[in-house]
């Protein structure tokens, strides 16, 4: 028997229907790939007709239908990491621990798809789908930064994601080749890298703290040439 169509699935919109086709993609991608086959399989299961679930799924540009499915499955796990770690919870934390409990979410999520993982890798690092690829990440690492509290509007704004971006990525390669149980050794490499950025925030607290001796260039240039005796 075939699927019983899912209740108002018919009624989603194109982007809605994304969304709710990326979780079933990415488990039939573990197995076929990201390709039609595994996006004709998750549209079954919901009960989705299959052209308007590839319709949906049209690659534009020089995108690829691949790459629609990836960005899909990323904005989905966005969304239902907003949904289960909201501000109001994360303030509780420290900010270390917020950006590591965000991170583990991730993780956590894509457990027992690191087939599916490790395939979606491969196609964001085609050098056609770096940009998309890069853009990806950025955009993960703003929602986790804003769901953390972060409110900068300065370069910070833009340091901290592009650092964030950089840990999540190394760890998702950490993740994808991880035998060990409970993926012990991808929990402490996380650690280990959050405990660097926090190191390196402190000391550029120390460099930029408004209340230190402001660095004057000219009396540097007049030590250089004078020095005192």
């Amino acid at each position: 028997m075939g699927a019983e169509p899912a209740t108002g699935v018919e009624d989603l919109t194109l982007a809605e229907l994304r969304l709710a086709l990326a979780p079933a993609i990415a488990d039939a991608a573990v197995f076929d790939g990201w390709s039609e086959a595994a996006l004709d399989m998750a549209a079954a299961d919901l009960g989705a007709d299959r052209d308007v679930a590839r319709l949906a799924f049209k690659a534009g540009g020089h995108g690829s239908r691949a790459m629609e499915m990836i960005a899909a499955w990323i904005e989905a796990i966005d969304q239902s990491m907003a949904a289960a770690l909201p501000p109001a919870e994360l303030a509780k934390l420290k900010i270390r621990e917020r950006i590591q409990v965000l991170v583990q979410y991730r993780l956590d999520a894509v457990q027992g798809q690191e087939e599916a993982l490790r395939r979606a890798l491969s196609i964001m690092a085609m050098p056609q789908n770096a940009a998309r690829a890069l853009k990806l990440g950025w955009r993960s690492a703003d929602v986790m930064w804003r769901l953390a509290g972060d409110t900068a509007t300065d370069y910070n704004h833009y340091t901290k994601r592009a650092i964030l971006a950089s840990i999540y990525a190394a760890t998702l390669t950490v993740f994808v080749a991880d035998e060990s149980e409970g993926k012990s050794e991808t929990r402490a490499f996380l650690e280990r890298r959050i405990d660097g950025v926090m190191q390196f925030e402190k000391v550029k607290a120390r460099w930029l703290n408004s209340e230190r001796e402001t660095f004057s260039v000219t009396r540097f240039l007049g030590r250089l040439r004078y020095p005192s005796t």
